[in-house]
């Protein structure tokens, strides 16, 4: 006779993180939000990152995890920070119950813009001769958006873009600056039905 097959050990569930704690889906707090920044920053890994300071911070939100992840119960925060000098996306997971920074890719996806990214390229096509001539009387910014080209000879391939929309109140856009987020200044502007 066969000897029975032992049964496979299941991993263990951290007791407070067999019920689900509705706190752990509350917004952050800004100490909260300051405290994963300051440990994002202070990671070894990314020590290069800060070293040259070209980075805007895209996101700070809470992180819930699952049974069994080993930091399910723990209050988390993911963190996405672009780095303009690298034009790499870090994504970084943080316990902040623990002080720990548990996980962190860099990628060369790009995130959405952050509000922060929408403001400074809406300011440098506002401020921009080049838009200024060619907008229209009664034209005003009618949104903005993350552009990448998946054109490879594109400058908005390889780095961090914006695209502006101009136009009449509760029209249609008529204009286009297309807004290099690295430097700061307008690379483009064309007509929006040729965008």
């Amino acid at each position: 006779m066969g000897m029975k097959p032992r049964p496979t050990p299941r991993k263990t569930v951290p007791a407070r993180a067999q019920y689900a704690d509705p706190d752990l889906f509350l917004p952050l707090t800004e100490g909260e939000r300051a405290d994963a920044l300051r440990l994002v920053t202070e990671e070894k890994k990314l020590a290069t990152m800060v070293k040259v300071g070209r980075y805007r911070v895209v996101s700070i939100e809470p992180l819930a995890l699952k049974p069994p992840h080993e930091r399910a119960g723990y209050r988390c925060a993911r963190v996405i920070i672009y780095d303009y000098a690298a034009d790499a996306n870090v994504a970084a997971s943080v316990d902040l119950e623990n002080s720990d920074v548990f996980h962190a890719t860099t990628s060369k996806r790009q995130p959405m813009l952050s509000e922060a990214e929408e403001a400074a390229a809406i300011g440098t096509a506002v401020a921009s001769d080049q838009v200024a001539s060619l907008l229209a009387l009664g034209d005003e910014v009618q949104g903005v958006m993350h552009y990448w080209s998946r054109q490879a000879v594109d400058f908005a391939f390889r780095r961090r873009t914006a695209a502006v929309l101009f136009g009449q109140s509760g029209g249609t856009p008529s204009l286009v600056a297309i807004v290099d987020m690295l430097d700061g200044e307008v690379t483009e502007v064309v007509p929006a039905d040729r965008w």
